[in-house]
């Protein structure tokens, strides 16, 4: 077997590889011999029928079957001949093989880039001071409050305000034609949630119980139902009645009904607890981010073209997921890739980058995630989530989930690691450096 190695670019390499006739002659007889003992052809018995007879009916089959046995076998030859690692799947060009002929291929593929760990100690990372606020406490004690409220009538005789549930009929139309999904009776609308396009509530505001109003209006652009986007449209509304909302006093009663503590100093302290809780990792998140990207920019890497073109798609198809789940239509979703594709870019090199500043670092150091590491993790998913440590295990069992896992364990250690090199500069939120910039 003969081989060379092209190098189109500094991270891409085209392997050219020869195999000589007599090898693939024996792939030939390999294949056919094969067949020869399987295949049931009518008029001979099973495993006599003649290889021309074979090469009749299965002369295409034979040189696929072939020409992979060929490849598999000389591919892997040749590239611990160059010494060559591909990261990205190899892009096969060859000709159908023929038995008396040497076979050529080629395999075009993209190569690890050389790593070059400048700077890794010492690197000078900012890191948000935890400030807790306590009007946070008091929110989630309105929001506990406001999930608890009934509702009473509102018997007095006034107009609408803000913060009223209004029960209205309506009906919408666009150009004189019904609007779809735009009609409804005895519906809930709190004024000042904002449920409703612009100028509908505060239109509903002002107007007393049995009146009955035209509002005229214009879809916002851009809209989640595109064909609307920016088109006028009417809404015939009446009040039928007005609510409002009666929020539970914090009373022991009320308390205790929530499972927690029964004293309001208590649940106070389990209320600070958990947002403190939150707030910490919300800050260890962001400073893992913060250092993989001064990582990154201390020592750049060159990242792949096909790793970054699988990496922003993938990015892309996120997005496209969650926009999606949030009713943007597929123009609207278009003019945001397109808007933002080179903020998509730089942020699938970032990623690749740090993957192999990572991995690098972890090597060196001993910080690859090994088996007894999956174990503790198993471990702690199982406390924090309650579920059973053997079905967390069978969930990671699949290859994707595993691999997953195996790095997000790997850059735990590697940004431990790093964070007793690193000088770390506490600040608060507000002065936070943009790490994008």
């Amino acid at each position: 077997m003969k081989s060379t190695v092209e190098q189109s670019s500094s991270l891409h390499r085209k392997l050219n590889v020869e195999v000589p006739a007599a090898v693939v002659a024996g792939a030939f007889e390999r294949v056919y011999q094969g067949i020869q003992k399987e295949a049931t052809i009518k008029g001979f018995r099973k495993g006599k029928a003649p290889l021309a007879t074979l090469k009749s009916i299965y002369g295409d089959r034979v040189k696929q079957d072939v020409a992979q046995d060929l490849i598999q076998r000389a591919y892997g030859e040749a590239l611990s001949e160059h010494k060559l690692e591909p990261i990205s799947s190899p892009e096969f060009e060859f000709e159908d093989p023929k038995e008396s002929k040497d076979f050529s291929f080629t395999a075009s593929f993209d190569v690890r880039p050389e790593i070059k760990l400048k700077k890794y100690e010492g690197l000078e990372v900012e890191k948000e001071k935890l400030e807790f606020d306590e009007a946070k406490i008091e929110q989630v004690l309105e929001n506990i409050r406001a999930s608890r409220a009934t509702q009473e009538d509102i018997l007095e005789d006034r107009a609408a305000q803000k913060n009223d549930i209004a029960i209205i009929d309506f009906d919408g139309s666009v150009g004189g034609q019904p609007l779809e999904g735009g009609k409804g009776e005895g519906h809930q609308l709190e004024l000042g949630s904002n449920s409703f396009i612009e100028g509908f509530e505060d239109g509903v505001i002002g107007m007393k119980v049995g009146q009955e109003k035209t509002l005229n209006l214009k879809f916002p652009t851009p809209y989640h139902s595109a064909e609307l986007a920016g088109k006028d449209v009417e809404f015939k509304v009446k009040l039928t009645a007005l609510k409002k909302k009666v929020l539970p006093e914090l009373t022991p009663e009320f308390l205790a009904s929530l499972g927690g503590p029964s004293d309001l100093e208590g649940l106070k302290t389990s209320i600070r607890e958990d947002l403190e809780r939150s707030e910490k990792k919300r800050i260890e998140d962001a400073f893992k981010n913060t250092l993989l990207k001064t990582l990154v920019r201390e020592n750049p890497v060159e990242v792949p073209p096909s790793l970054l073109k699988d990496q922003k798609a993938a990015l892309i198809e996120d997005f496209h997921k969650r926009m999606h789940e949030q009713g943007l239509s597929h123009a609207e979703f278009e003019s945001y890739v397109q808007k933002w594709d080179g903020d998509f870019e730089k942020t699938a090199s970032e990623m690749i980058q740090s993957s192999f500043l990572v991995d690098t670092l972890a090597r060196q150091n001993d910080l690859i995630c090994k088996s007894e590491d999956l174990d503790k993790k198993f471990a702690e998913y199982a406390q924090q989530t309650g579920i059973e440590e053997s079905r967390i295990r069978e969930f990671y069992a699949r290859p994707e989930q595993t691999s997953r896992l195996t790095y997000m364990i790997t850059e735990e250690k590697v940004v431990e690691f790093l964070t007793k090199t690193v000088k770390v500069k506490e600040v608060p939120k507000s002065a936070l450096k943009d790490q994008n910039s």
